[in-house]
């Protein structure tokens, strides 16, 4: 019978670093971190072979004591916990005790710290019995790792390609330079220097690290509740991408992987984006650190919040009613031209999106008492959009004075032509093959699709009036009658009741017929039969329980989409301008049920530039 016995405290360290270091990318993100927690403003990593050869980080912190070098490198050693109540409220992104340790264990390692102050630097090197030694440095701590897996041969067969350790090496920096924008951090590869990142305004490094695209294209996102803040950029839906590896998201200043924040964005996303696009973002979440456990997994990466559903309800609400902006408060698919973008930011170097609260050096932290989180808990799950109401029925009316024209402007220079009164979408100019209407604001051309506008205003109308089960019915003079089959007949019998909820009422006519003899007064435009047979078919494959989930949403995007005003169609100014005017009042206003865009903005710039105007 095999005997039970201790294992040696090597073969200890290095079945805890298969948990820590996973790959070099690993073992860069725990030293930097021990960098930013020891409050170092200049941060220089040297990388060779992908990280697999050399791991080098030097730094300006506070440095390490000669007498705890080599503690430092010992297992579950750290000056960042003493207790358990330090445990439960950690305010830095490392504080196991193990990162050091475990890398020594599977790599040649060595650490050369010289504290402020300290007449001069000490060397320790990772072996067995080393002793510190004389060491020239000017301040802080260089740790260097040599040789990853030298020891564990097995280990570094599955490590990939140069190339793909050095780009999740690179990835690891980018996401540390997002929560520090005010630490400068430079990497060089191979003797390459691939960037250097000065300190900087958040905007600002969120713009070095994810580009000036990325900003131009994203909405500012501020919210809080209690003891939870969230801010930071989400992108515009108009200008998504199918790439899947665009959310930034910071807990406390620690990049995690949260399910619970994944589905709150998928949610808030959900009825805005077109295909298979996916939501981008770079958010910085604030918490008190008693409310979120930060010690689930060895790498850090994974959190678990004592409260999830208030957690997922802060987050939704947050990123949809940035989402909902009117027109009035929103940029628009093409308004924010890069220039401007660029120099506001050099202009704010407070920018209010900056992670708030500095905390010893490093994390953004809230400190309000728990029984406040617990009270906002249980008042987050009952939050909605702010709302005023049923909007009114869009009849295709004018609702501003017909007789304000747009003011005839001489023709010279861009900025003689503003006219800065004008409303967000400005005045209907035209129709363009009864599709596109053609409208002019104060900045430029606006063209707006009508049938995809109106779309996305019968839908927010739908959604409203459902919720306050005030959908109003429109009798029809003439029942419209159709041929079913007996499905749906049965169908129609079974939901009847459901059907009223929806504004129609449909009944046998005969043993193939139905009849349509009332609908939604919303959708009294639109054709009765298609859409009674399109609400029939939704019921028939998911009958009426799950109209209250995603589905109901997806039904009423069905029914909106049949109600909208079909291509084709000649308006007259007056209704043209009613419709921009109730787009200017309709949240998610710039994209139709499906996604797509619903309208964009020309400038006089880019005008001119078509035309060579000025050159």
């Amino acid at each position: 019978m095999p005997t039970i016995a201790r294992l040696p405290d090597l073969l200890i360290s290095q079945i805890a670093a298969g948990e820590v270091v996973e790959r070099p990318a690993s073992v860069l993100k725990e030293l930097i971190e021990n960098s930013l927690d020891a409050g170092s403003k200049a941060i220089q990593v040297h990388l060779e072979e992908g990280g697999v050869k050399l791991i080098r980080i030097t730094d300006d912190g506070c440095g390490i004591a000669k007498d705890e070098l080599a503690l430092a490198l010992t297992r579950h050693a750290t000056s960042k916990i003493s207790s358990l109540d330090d445990l439960e409220r950690v305010g830095t992104l490392g504080f196991r005790g193990e990162a050091l340790a475990s890398v020594a264990s599977v790599a040649r390692l060595s650490i050369t710290s010289r504290e402020r102050g300290a007449a001069h630097a000490w060397k320790l090197k990772g072996e067995p019995d080393a002793e510190p030694e004389p060491a020239a440095l000017m301040a802080g701590t260089v740790v260097e790792m040599r040789d990853l897996y030298f020891n564990t041969p097995a280990r570094r067969k599955f490590l990939k390609s140069e190339s793909t350790e050095f780009a999740h090496c690179a990835d690891a920096v980018r996401r540390l330079a997002l929560t520090r924008p005010d630490v400068a951090i430079s990497l060089t590869h191979n003797g390459r220097n691939l960037f250097q990142l000065a300190p900087a305004d958040a905007p600002r490094r969120i713009a070095d690290i994810l580009g000036d695209d990325f900003l131009g294209a994203a909405r500012a996102v501020e919210a809080g509740a209690g003891p939870l803040a969230i801010v930071g950029f989400a992108i515009d839906p108009t200008r998504a991408t199918d790439a899947k590896d665009g959310q930034y998201v910071f807990v406390n200043g620690r990049f995690v992987r949260d399910k619970i924040i994944s589905h709150a964005l998928r949610e808030a996303y959900r009825d805005v984006l077109h295909g298979s696009r996916q939501p981008a973002v770079c958010l910085f979440v604030n918490i008190d650190p008693a409310l979120v456990d930060v010690n689930v997994h060895p790498a850090k990466t994974e959190v678990r919040f004592r409260d999830s559903r208030a957690m997922h309800q802060f987050v939704f609400h947050a990123i949809q009613r940035t989402l909902a902006a009117p027109v009035q408060a929103e940029a628009g698919p093409a308004l924010v031209e890069r220039e401007t973008a660029t120099v506001n930011r050099q202009n704010q170097p407070n920018s209010e999106y900056a992670p708030p609260l500095r905390h010893q050096g490093s994390l953004g932290v809230a400190e309000p008492a728990a029984a406040a989180y617990l009270a906002f808990a249980r008042a987050a799950q009952q939050v909605t959009p702010s709302s005023a109401g049923p909007a009114p029925t869009f009849q295709f009316q004018a609702n501003f004075p017909v007789d304000r024209a747009p003011q005839e402007v001489p023709l010279g220079d861009s900025n003689d032509r503003l006219q800065p009164d004008s409303p967000p979408l400005g005045y209907a100019l035209a129709q363009l093959h009864g599709i596109y209407i053609l409208a002019q604001n104060a900045r430029g051309l606006i063209l707006i699709d009508m049938h995809a506008a109106h779309e996305r205003i019968l839908y927010e109308k739908l959604k409203t009036a459902f919720d306050n089960r005030q959908i109003a019915t429109q009798a029809l003079l003439i029942p419209a009658v159709f041929s079913a089959d007996p499905l749906d007949i049965a169908a129609v019998e079974e939901h009847a009741e459901a059907l009223a909820d929806l504004g129609f009422q449909i009944a046998p006519l005969g043993p193939n017929q139905l009849g349509v003899r009332a609908v939604p007064a919303l959708l009294q435009s639109g054709d009765p039969a298609a859409l009674a047979k399109s609400l029939i078919a939704e019921l028939r494959e998911h009958g009426i329980s799950q109209l209250a989930t995603a589905r109901r949403n997806e039904l009423l995007a069905t029914m909106a989409c049949h109600g909208a005003v079909r291509a084709r169609r000649q308006l007259t100014v007056p209704e043209m301008n009613a419709l921009l005017r109730q787009m200017e009042e309709t949240e998610r206003a710039g994209q139709c049920n499906h996604g797509r865009p619903t309208w964009t903005e020309l400038s006089l710039n880019e005008l001119d530039k078509l035309f060579l105007r000025g050159q």
